[in-house]
């Protein structure tokens, strides 16, 4: 209601209930506490120059990722793109192709029933769980818990994962040190023809590859986020077992999600951004 009548002018809900407390305490100032204006220690031009490295080697890395390898905290590292460097995220999607696909879909409404897409993730050997993950039920008197902050391990399978709407059609895990290039994927590719040959026989002849427009982990994270595993051979075993154990309803509904995404990508003629 005071948010309707006085708009941006009004404090946050968070806020309000944050003096809320500090009165029920007994504190009688409504003046803000004294803070001490220390200078950051992380967004040297050094550590700037290490970020925008990093990004240009790899324009689709995250925060999580840079945090890990630089060793600095998480809101130094994004002030650093977002305000040094003046960066922001920006999903690009091709409003012809999307136009394209979805026009198939429209003279054949099983036309997306060819399609085999995927997608690489890399899976750690401990990955933490989101903080949407950790919630627990509590009462509004019990004690609020406490979550210590932990970092992805450094240890790191890279799993290469194809699947179309009735489930995991092909999947490998990259040798640890090995880049992915060309050539190394012109062979993947070449494994998942012959693949498709031998579990897919009905579409043998009139599949589509899609890729990298369906994150084909999605589906393990709730799974595999908060766990530890002694080993990458550990990792790997985690991760056949989980894809073993997706319903082919997940994979039918990401393929619906696929389908309201580029409908709306064909709307917004290929554009839109999110933020980090």
């Amino acid at each position: 209601m005071i948010k309707d009548a006085y708009g941006d002018a009004t404090m946050s809900r968070s806020t309000v209930f944050e003096w809320h407390k500090l009165f029920r305490e007994g504190r009688e100032l409504v003046e803000d506490d004294q803070r001490a204006n220390r200078p950051s220690t992380s967004r040297i031009d050094e550590n700037v120059a290490k970020v925008k490295a990093l990004l240009y080697s790899d324009w689709r890395t995250n925060i999580r990722l840079i945090v890990d390898e630089l060793g600095i905290s998480y809101g130094s590292v994004q002030k650093i793109i977002t305000e040094d460097l003046a960066m922001r995220k920006v999903c690009a999607k091709s409003p012809g192709n999307s136009q394209e696909i979805r026009n198939c879909v429209q003279e054949n409404l099983n036309f997306l029933d060819n399609v085999i897409t995927g997608d690489e993730t890399w899976c750690f050997e401990y990955d933490p769980e989101t903080k949407r993950q950790s919630a627990e039920w509590h009462t509004n008197k019990s004690p609020r818990p406490k979550k210590v902050r932990m970092s992805k391990s450094r240890v790191k399978s890279m799993l290469i994962c194809f699947f179309d709407r009735r489930g995991v059609v092909h999947r490998e895990f990259v040798p640890p040190g090995q880049t992915v290039n060309a050539r190394i994927y012109v062979d993947v590719l070449d494994r998942l023809r012959k693949h498709v040959l031998r579990v897919r026989p009905d579409i043998a002849n009139s599949w589509k590859l899609h890729h990298d427009k369906a994150p084909c982990h999605t589906a393990l994270l709730g799974d595999l986020k908060g766990n530890r595993y002694s080993s990458v051979e550990d990792i790997q075993g985690a991760l056949t077992a989980s894809l073993k154990g997706i319903p082919e309803s997940e994979f039918q509904k990401a393929y619906a999600q696929w389908e309201s995404r580029y409908t709306g990508c064909v709307g917004a003629h290929g554009c839109y951004f999110e933020d980090y």
